[in-house]
């Protein structure tokens, strides 16, 4: 078997998600496994390259598992001609000039969202990768939950009949580190560095509501800083400025409705940490990160309201779990199988920059809405 190296920059990698998620259990997992397999029988090894601004924890990072390469230079990285790929995972408010010099450069992109911090700066990416003629692609890692497979599998099968509506809770406690140390990085609360839950989560929300319900076509939200004080990594204080929580209304083309509620300030009582519930004539189903569970049409329970009395019915029980029948691989690792595929194959990847831009599109009409407490049309981006 032929090996293919393909070195990656991974721009962020001392962050939670992209130590975890991008580095640990997507590319060190792929180099485990042997290499991503082609058609031709070419092993696919991708070989990391480490940029962050620490040089501390970079070395640290490299030293822990094996690697050889590791930069506090970007310029001097992207100037590697036998860089191929650049992978971008830093704080918001970073990544657009970085994803436009490295697609200047000629490398392959691949990022994670938002694509940028605005829809204007989303789209000149996208034009910009598509004028370079390179493989462009952004994380969609929801699509490829466990959870979510199964409730795509439902749509796809007519299960729901008539979709009627959806929702959608997502969130937990984000501790204010107080008394208790946070469980997210400060820069998320503050907007001067792309903070906000909006900017954070709509992204993903639009691309996972779309797929299984269809285009968006209006938003009504509002967003709310309901923890306005918190305290950062050193332990200092300081005033919260951007979103900590947003609720919303999002209408599609097919006439479904959904409300989605996001928020780093509620607990949890829930399955898990988020849940799509879907509702339609013929039956409904409800999923998380792993699990899914229907409900229906013939098996559903009729509740009589009657608050004098204790209610008989144990509701959760009425559901049926829908069993795996599969295996079900990370969902960062398998998109970026897909992507390097890609790359190798020259062949377009099907989550690219334009399609990030619809993502940042929506979190820019949700916080337009709630700055004009109003309905907001969302035009259609074409490609």
């Amino acid at each position: 078997m032929t090996r293919k190296i393909v070195n990656i920059a991974l721009n962020g990698v001392t962050g939670r998600m992209g130590y975890r998620q991008h580095l640990v259990r997507s590319l060190l997992s792929i180099r485990e496994q042997g290499g991503l397999v082609l058609a031709d029988g070419t092993a696919i090894y991708p070989e990391p390259i480490l940029v962050g601004r620490s040089e501390e924890r970079l070395r640290a990072i490299a030293e822990r598992h094996g690697l050889e390469r590791w930069s506090t230079n970007l310029d001097q990285v992207l100037g590697d001609p036998d860089l191929e790929v650049y992978f971008d995972t830093q704080v918001t408010s970073a990544r657009e000039p970085s994803l436009a010099q490295a697609i200047a450069a000629g490398k392959h992109v691949y990022t994670e969202k938002p694509v940028a911090a605005s829809l204007d700066g989303a789209l000149r990416l996208a034009a910009a990768a598509r004028e370079a003629g390179i493989t462009n692609g952004v994380v969609q890692d929801k699509l490829f939950l466990p959870g979510m497979i199964k409730l795509r599998r439902l749509v796809r099968a007519g299960f729901f009949g008539r979709i009627l509506s959806a929702r959608l809770e997502f969130g937990y406690w984000v501790f204010d580190g107080d008394l208790t140390p946070p469980q997210r990085p400060s820069w998320n609360y503050r907007k001067e560095d792309g903070g906000g839950i909006v900017l954070d989560m709509f992204p993903h929300w639009q691309y996972l509501l779309e797929d299984l319900l269809g285009p968006i076509t209006a938003v009504y939200a509002r967003h709310a800083t309901h923890v306005p004080r918190r305290w950062d990594e050193s332990g200092t204080s300081y005033d919260v400025t951007a979103d900590d929580a947003a609720y919303a209304v999002l209408e599609f083309e097919s006439g479904a409705l959904a409300s989605v509620n996001s928020s780093w300030a509620v607990r949890v009582n829930r399955r898990e940490l988020v849940e799509l519930q879907v509702d339609g004539t013929h039956g409904s189903a409800i999923a998380g990160l792993r699990n899914c569970a229907v409900q229906h049409r013939v098996s559903t329970p009729m509740p009589v309201w009657n608050p004098d009395l204790p209610d008989p019915i144990d509701y959760p029980a009425q559901w049926t779990d829908v069993p795996d029948n599969q295996v079900f691989d990370n969902g960062f690792k398998t998109q970026w199988e897909l992507f390097l595929r890609a790359v190798a194959e020259g062949t377009k990847f099907p989550w690219d920059l334009a399609e990030g831009a619809k993502g940042v599109q929506l979190a820019e009409l949700a916080l337009l809405s709630s700055a004009e407490g109003r309905r907001v049309p969302v035009p259609r981006l074409t490609s």
